[in-house]
Parts: structure tokens; C-alpha cells; sequence
């Protein structure tokens, strides 16, 4: 076995570790482990309370990397990104900073409320994420950073913030959950702080290491070969976003086919095919046009996977048609007992059961059309039961 492919499958280890641990971050992970093979940034939008810290901390521990962590504000200064000032060397005329355990010297790093930073912050930024260089004085320090990882409430709207969002190649949505997942949510929710409580979390063995990463990026050169018919079919793609008034520069263009790349490698794939286009629905440059994004590779995709099922990965139906199926039938023994419930209570299972149908038909198969017919005769059985009434 090469030692790509090694590294493909201890990181595919790393997917099911952490898809085991956070619920229905299955693509979220997977752009992950793209954005840390193609040595590129990805910025995670959504509110507070979605996992976010914790998927980024989790999948450090898990690659053995020296991870940092911080919560921007306007009021943060360099010196606790950046490390504080030497000042024995200062008192020598020499300006420099203490950079241990700090930014300079990490090699994961998760910045949550990135863009709540002040220009001193974001414009060191600038040159550690795109060069991998942070200047201080008249040292320039060369920085082992893979990935950073952003995250933030909200897109920004301020040009002078645009810099930095745009090296954030891939921006992720961070939602939570659909209703159906909250009862297995809340399972996973109390396993995670049991092994927060017992220690188990801390004692997790790393699946590979930091610098297995590193020798990969040395040699990510012979990765980048694509057939003819896929660049025509990227070709066509980028025209059509662009021509439905989606900025994709000529620079993010060719950087994407570095993550198409990855994600070839991380299936143990020689070369990027049609299924690595899902990519392009997290190029977007504000939340409105992720819909449009959406629009123009799912018509692709869904193309691909009609050939290749084996290829589908995640989405609609990322949860599974057996857990749906379970989740039906623990709404049907709740609606169908003589308990009473609230109406607040009633609209969530109803609500639920909307979710699951959506999913079921976004599955498409003949197992998940007749599951379907049993969401409907639950709903059926709902409105002529009375329990509106109650």
C-alpha cells in the first residue's frame, strides 16, 4: 500500500471518529479533512451551539497537531494571537515575540468570531494564511500551519473584512439539527459529556500525525492531473455560476481543483471525477447564493450518482433510511398512545414527520417510497384522530 493511500485510510478513520461523536456532520467533516489535505482554509457560518469548537478540537487531537484556539473581539489584541513581546530581547533593540504555544507555531487553528477582529489581527492574518509567513520586526517566520478554521454568526458585509474571507477557500454552513435528530442528538449529547466527565475523551488516540500531513502537502504535485472531460465539465460549471452573478475568481478557480484533488485522495480515488463537484456548493460569497449554487451542481451530481450509487456520500440523506424509519416509529408510539400532549408537543412530531418525508424522497429508493406511504398514513391518522381538538 502507498503511503497516500495509507494516509486516505487513516484519515477515512478520523470521518467515522468524528461522524461517530457530532450527528449529521457528515459533510462538514468531510470538507474537513479536503481543506487539511489540500493545505487549504474553511470558514464555518452558523449560530452559536452547533459544534463547531468542538469538531475543529476533536479532529486536531486526532491528527496529533498543535492546535490553537481563540475567540476574536474587537478588543483582542496581537499579542494574545501572535504571542507577547520579548522583553529581554527588547531591552537588547531587538523586537521580537514569544510565539510559543501561540498562532505562529500551530499547526491546526480555529479562530471562532474570525471576523470580529481588529486590522492589526487580520492584516498579520493575511500573509500566515495565504503564505504561511507572519512577519514581526524584521524576522519573517515561516509558519507549520495545514488548516485554519473560521468561524462566524455571520457573513461579513465590510469590504474591508472581504480580504480575509476570501482565503477561506471552502465556507460552510453550520446549522442545527432537523427535528428528526434531536432524539439521537440528545443521545450523542450525553456520551460526549460522560467522556468529557470520565476522561475518556483526552485519552483518544491520534489516527496519524501532523507530519504525515506535512510530507503529504511536499508531495501533493502528481495528484493534480485531471482527464479532459472533467476539466470541461469544471469548464462549464464555473461559466454557468458565474454567469448567474456568483464571483469565482480566476485564482479560486484553480486553487479549487486542488480540494477536487483531496478529494479524490481521501476515497483512495487516482484522479478527481464528477462526484467531487459537490465541493462547488461551498464556494459561495454570501448565504444567498448557496441556493443558486446548489441548483447548478445538483442536476450534475444527481447525473453521477444515477451511474455510480456507490458514490453517494451524504445529503438528504445523510442520516440513513434505517434510522429514519426508526425515528418514524418512535413518533407513530408517541402519537398513537393514550398520553396526552400539548400542542407545542404535537406540531414538533408533525414538523418531524414533514422532515423525514423530504428526506425519504431525496433518498428516492423503493424501501424509502414505502416508508414514505407510512409517513403519510401517520399524518392521515393524526388529523382524523382529533387530537387538534384536545
Amino acid at each position: 500500500m502507498s503511503q497516500d493511500a495509507q494516509i486516505a485510510r487513516k484519515l477515512q478513520h478520523v470521518a467515522r471518529q468524528l461522524e461517530s461523536t457530532f450527528l449529521g456532520k457528515s459533510e462538514v467533516v468531510r470538507l474537513m479533512l479536503i481543506a487539511a489535505l489540500a493545505g487549504e482554509h474553511m470558514v464555518l457560518i452558523g449560530p452559536p451551539g452547533t459544534a463547531k469548537s468542538a469538531l475543529v478540537r476533536l479532529f486536531s487531537k486526532l491528527i496529533q497537531a498543535n492546535y490553537f484556539e481563540y475567540l476574536l473581539t474587537r478588543f483582542t489584541e496581537p499579542n494574545e494571537i501572535f504571542g507577547p513581546i520579548d522583553i529581554q530581547a527588547f531591552r537588547t533593540g531587538e523586537y521580537r515575540r514569544r510565539t510559543e504555544g501561540m498562532l505562529p507555531e500551530s499547526e491546526i487553528v480555529f479562530l471562532d468570531e474570525i471576523f470580529k477582529a481588529n486590522s492589526a489581527i487580520l492584516n498579520s492574518l493575511l500573509s500566515v494564511l495565504n503564505e504561511r509567513i507572519y512577519t514581526v520586526g524584521g524576522q519573517r517566520l515561516t509558519v507549520p500551519l495545514i488548516s485554519a478554521f473560521g468561524a462566524s454568526n455571520e457573513v461579513p458585509n465590510d469590504e474591508d473584512l472581504m480580504a480575509v474571507f476570501d482565503r477561506f477557500l471552502l465556507r460552510v454552513r453550520s446549522e442545527n439539527l432537523d427535528s428528526y435528530h434531536f432524539h439521537d442528538l440528545l443521545l450523542k449529547g450525553i456520551d460526549h459529556e460522560v467522556s468529557k466527565l470520565t476522561g475518556s475523551y483526552d485519552k483518544l488516540q491520534p489516527a496519524l500525525t501532523s507530519q504525515e500531513l506535512h510530507g503529504l502537502h511536499g508531495n501533493f504535485a502528481p495528484r493534480m492531473k485531471f482527464t479532459e472531460e472533467f476539466l470541461a465539465a469544471y469548464k462549464g460549471l464555473v461559466f454557468q455560476i458565474r454567469s448567474e452573478g456568483v464571483s469565482l475568481s480566476d485564482r479560486r478557480a484553480i486553487k479549487m481543483l486542488k480540494l477536487f484533488a483531496a478529494s479524490a485522495l481521501l476515497d483512495g480515488r487516482p484522479t478527481a471525477d464528477p462526484s467531487d463537484f459537490f465541493i462547488l456548493r461551498h464556494t459561495w460569497n454570501n448565504l444567498d447564493q448557496a441556493e443558486i449554487l446548489e441548483g447548478i451542481t445538483g442536476p450534475v451530481l444527481e447525473a453521477w450518482y444515477r451511474e455510480h450509487p456507490e458514490a453517494r456520500r451524504f445529503g438528504a440523506a445523510d442520516v440513513g433510511l434505517d434510522a429514519l424509519i426508526q425515528e418514524i416509529n418512535r413518533i407513530r408510539d408517541l402519537l398513537t398512545s393514550d398520553r396526552p400532549m400539548s400542542d407545542i408537543q404535537l406540531f414538533s412530531h408533525l414538523k418531524a414527520l414533514n422532515e423525514i418525508k423530504a428526506a425519504l424522497q431525496a433518498i428516492g429508493t423503493q424501501p424509502a417510497r414505502e416508508a414514505i406511504g407510512r409517513v403519510e398514513q401517520l399524518l392521515g391518522h393524526v388529523f382524523q384522530s382529533g387530537k387538534f381538538a384536545q
